[in-house]
C-alpha cells in the first residue's frame, strides 16, 4: 500500500530524514521507532504532504504521491492524526468531527460520523461541547474520530499515547487493534516502544534522520541492542544505535 523509496526532509540546513525506504501493506500495522529528534515526526509529516521531500519518492496504492498536495492525499486515503492532537479547541466536538469530512464528494460521511459517535459514547454526549472541556484521552478520541470521518485506508499515528494515562493508554491499543481489523492500515510512531512492538507486525528503528534497524516486531522486541536503548535492558547497544 505504501512504498517509500530514498526519501529526504530538510530544513533548511537540517537534514531531518535521510534516504529513508519504508514499506506498508495493506492490513499491516507497523511502527516506527526512534528517540526524540530521530525524524520521526518529519517522517510522517512529509508523508501527508505537510512538508515537501526534498528528494526519494512516496508512492500509495500504486499511485506516485511525492508531489501531491496534502489535500489530495487525504482523497486517495491517507490521513494523519499528528502530535499533539491538534484539535480546535475553540469548536465544538461536532464541528471537529465534521472536519474529517470536508474533503468527502460522496453522501456516505454522515453514516461514518454515525459510527464515531457509536464508537466513542463520550463524545456523542459533548458533541455541543467546546472541544476545549474535554481530557487528554477524549481529545485523542476527537483526533481519531475525526481522521475516521475522512474514511482512510491508512491512518498514521504521531505519539498517540504521549500524556495518557496508563488505562487510557491500554484502551487506545485496542482501539488500534480494532481500526486494523475493520479494515484501516496503521503507520504508527510511539514512545511506548513496548506496547507498539505487541500491537504491529513489523518496526522500523530512526536514528538521526536514518533507519539503523527493520524487522519483524517479535525479532525487535527480542534484540538486546533495542531493550539496552529502549527497554531498559542491560546488553551493550552497538555503536550503530548507541546514541538511540
Amino acid at each position: 500500500m505504501l512504498e517509500v523509496r530514498g526519501l529526504d526532509v530538510r530544513y533548511g540546513r537540517t537534514h531531518a530524514v535521510r534516504s529513508v525506504d519504508l514499506d506498508l501493506a495493506e492490513g499491516e500495522i507497523v511502527t516506527v521507532l526512534g528517540a526524540n529528534g530521530a525524524g520521526k515526526t518529519s517522517l510522517l509529516r512529509a508523508l501527508q504532504g505537510a512538508v515537501r521531500a526534498a528528494d526519494g519518492s512516496i508512492r500509495f496504492a500504486g499511485e506516485d504521491l511525492t508531489h501531491a498536495s496534502p489535500a489530495d492525499r487525504v482523497r486517495r486515503g491517507m490521513m494523519l492524526v499528528p502530535e499533539g492532537r491538534q484539535i480546535f479547541v475553540s469548536m465544538t466536538v461536532h464541528e471537529n468531527l465534521m472536519m474529517g469530512a470536508y474533503l468527502r464528494s460522496d453522501g456516505d460521511w454522515m453514516r461514518d460520523l454515525k459510527e464515531v459517535y457509536d464508537r466513542f459514547p463520550n463524545l456523542a454526549e459533548r458533541r455541543d461541547m467546546k472541544a476545549s472541556v474535554l481530557s487528554g484521552g477524549e481529545q485523542q478520541m476527537l483526533a481519531i474520530g475525526r481522521a475516521l470521518v475522512s474514511r482512510p485506508r491508512l491512518i498514521m499515528l504521531d505519539e498517540p499515547s504521549l500524556g495518557l494515562s496508563p488505562l487510557f493508554v491500554n484502551n487506545l491499543f485496542e482501539l488500534i487493534r480494532e481500526l486494523n481489523r475493520g479494515g484501516i492500515s496503521i503507520l504508527l510512531v510511539e514512545q511506548n516502544t513496548a506496547m507498539a512492538l505487541e500491537t504491529a507486525s513489523r518496526g522500523y528503528v530512526l536514528e538521526l534522520g536514518r533507519v539503523v534497524l527493520a524487522d519483524t516486531a517479535e525479532a525487535l522486541a527480542g534484540d538486546p541492542a533495542l531493550a539496552a536503548a529502549y527497554l531498559g535492558g542491560h546488553a551493550a547497544a552497538p555503536a550503530a544505535i548507541q546514541t538511540l
